[in-house]
């Protein structure tokens, strides 16, 4: 049987004073409840650990042994269980978060800028990456948790919804849509396409022709990232879609955006975790936040 921490607390306090009397008060119990921790200890041990006397008290030499080793002890576990408190509190920690890079031009930075305004300890670390890397590390375990469009499901990894968007079609203010009242599919598919690599545009071309049998949407040029595209929209060379939240970036080049019919495909964007890992109480905090960001947010409110 090993030493209570009671037991532990009562040599140590013991120690330091060297009187039954002010270690009690120093822990706030009774001199009787004291003594009889150490009692308790010596029983355990078999063998004394202080040496009484009329004049005074002091350890025995297994006392002093067993002191500094408590002591150290005592002293890791009071501070790990304060670091525990304090995360707790939000007081400190880190959380580590994985999204594209188009939300992490975009809304990301927001949502982190104004978090830590009501939790200016917690340290948040942002990881841009391809869209198709963002589950990936989430399982890892290289990030707490992921931000991005929908996913097929696995067992490794949770998805909790975030958002639900529509497309938006991106011009130059000078391109022939602009005249137009309403844009559609269709209209899209008169000019040079630029879209995503990857699951992106095979989902968009998908839902395109399970909505339109008759289109056949055909990507004029397919780049990595959607700030390209936009770079490639701004030197008149095609037009491209993406989603409400990316309106700063959108207008940093001087282009336009307006909605999509006919009808007006979204996009749902989830939060990933790992399965069966919970979250610190920090990230769980830094979602809750995420949520109130998108249900109060003007681009949020518009696109619904």
């Amino acid at each position: 049987m090993n030493p209570s921490l009671k037991q532990m607390r009562a040599l140590v306090a013991l120690a330091k004073t060297g009187s039954f009397t002010l270690a009690a008060d120093h822990l706030n119990v009774t001199q009787s409840a004291l003594s009889g921790q150490i009692k308790e200890l010596e029983q355990l041990l078999g063998i004394r650990v202080v040496e009484r006397t009329t004049r005074k008290t002091q350890l025995s030499e297994l006392g002093r042994e067993l002191y500094p080793l408590f002591d150290k002890m005592l002293h890791d576990l009071d501070r790990a269980m304060a670091d525990i408190a304090s995360r707790k509190a939000l007081k400190q920690g880190s959380v580590r978060v994985a999204a594209p890079q188009m939300l992490s031009c975009t809304m990301v930075p927001e949502v982190i800028a104004g978090y830590r305004t009501q939790h200016k300890e917690v340290q948040v670390r942002l990881t841009d990456c391809p869209l198709e890397q963002v589950t990936a590390r989430v399982f890892s375990g290289e990030v707490d948790f992921g931000i991005g469009p929908e996913r097929d499901a696995t067992a490794e990894i949770e998805s909790q919804p975030l958002f639900e968007m529509p497309f938006v079609v991106v011009y130059p203010p000078d391109h022939p849509l602009a005249r137009r009242k309403r844009i559609t599919w269709g209209d899209v598919n008169q000019f040079p396409f630029i879209s995503l690599q990857g699951q992106f545009t095979e989902r968009l071309l998908r839902d395109v022709h399970v909505s339109f049998r008759e289109l056949s949407l055909s990507p004029y040029n397919e780049v990595t990232f959607m700030t390209t595209a936009l770079a490639m929209v701004h030197a008149g060379q095609g037009i491209t879609v993406c989603l409400p939240y990316a309106e700063k970036m959108v207008e940093l080049y001087g282009l336009k955006m307006r909605p999509l019919e006919a009808p007006a495909l979204t996009r749902r964007f989830f939060i990933y975790t790992r399965s069966a890992r919970a979250l610190s109480p920090a990230a769980e905090s830094l979602v809750a936040y995420l949520h109130q960001f998108i249900a109060s947010h003007e681009w949020n409110r518009s696109a619904s």
